[in-house]
């Protein structure tokens, strides 16, 4: 019988990656559960709703495949438009400064906003072991790194967890609503940490969890895109752009070699 083939190493060779962007919920802070909980609780709710008022079926939202394909990377008004089109849904758009509630797609979005925002404040953040081993062995080499979210409370999430400051650069939905930036699975928001940190995207990594979020990496033309796979979707990542795909970013090499 044929010998298997080799397991693939992650590796980071520093003679091609000078700087690696690191996405927050899920590759940074184990916190993408409580995003994809306070979706389900925000759809679900609006979906029983729609149900009473068109006799439809009542199909509640999936906290691992929704989340993934519609919402998962996403800024939040996108997210709500994509998972409701996928239902067949469309709500009026509303306005960005629409209280929580269910009329509208803003509205929508921001009541899972208030939902996830309870979170941290109450419960505090962690941060992924082998993601900060990772980042302080890059620190180590000289590498810049920096944290990207399409969530506007990236910063209070990295703080909560205790690894904010070993970010050279964050950029979160603030700075996205400021500039105006597409969300993923368009690359500008890993391309607004790459101008940050000095390195062009030729020279730099990206490490993602989304689909939404290696698509962005790939089409933003970085040297390497590095999945990080904790629920069993190696092969979705793949398929989406991932260079390489691991369960824990303890196993990726840094070397220099190119």
């Amino acid at each position: 019988m044929a010998a298997s083939a080799p397991a693939c190493v992650a590796t980071i060779p520093l003679q091609r990656v000078h700087a690696v962007i690191f996405d927050t919920d899920g590759v940074i802070t184990d916190t993408a559960a409580v995003h994809a909980a306070a979706w389900k609780r925000t759809f679900d709710t609006f979906l029983h709703a729609h149900t009473l008022l068109t006799g439809q079926r009542y199909e509640p939202f999936d906290p691992d495949v929704d989340y993934r394909r519609y919402v998962d990377g996403k800024p939040r008004f996108a997210g709500v438009v994509d998972f409701l089109a996928a239902r067949g849904i469309t709500l009026p758009p509303g306005d960005p400064a629409d209280p929580p509630g269910l009329g509208t797609a803003h509205a929508l979005g921001n009541r899972k906003d208030r939902l996830f925002a309870e979170h941290p404040a109450r419960y505090g953040a962690a941060a992924w072991p082998g993601t900060i081993r990772l980042v302080q062995r890059l620190r180590a080499h000289g590498v810049r790194v920096a944290a990207v979210s399409a969530s506007r409370h990236a910063k209070e999430v990295l703080r909560a967890a205790g690894v904010l400051e070993l970010f050279d650069v964050v950029v979160d939905g603030v700075d996205c609503a400021r500039l105006g930036l597409p969300g993923k699975p368009d690359p500008a928001l890993f391309l607004e940490a790459a101008h940050r940190l000095g390195v062009p995207p030729a020279q730099a990594a990206v490490v993602e969890d989304a689909l939404a979020g290696v698509a962005a990496g790939r089409r933003g033309g970085f040297a390497l895109v590095i999945g990080v796979d904790r629920t069993g979707h190696a092969a979705e990542l793949y398929a989406n752009g991932a260079d390489v795909v691991v369960p824990d970013l303890g196993e990726v090499v840094v070397t220099e070699q190119g």
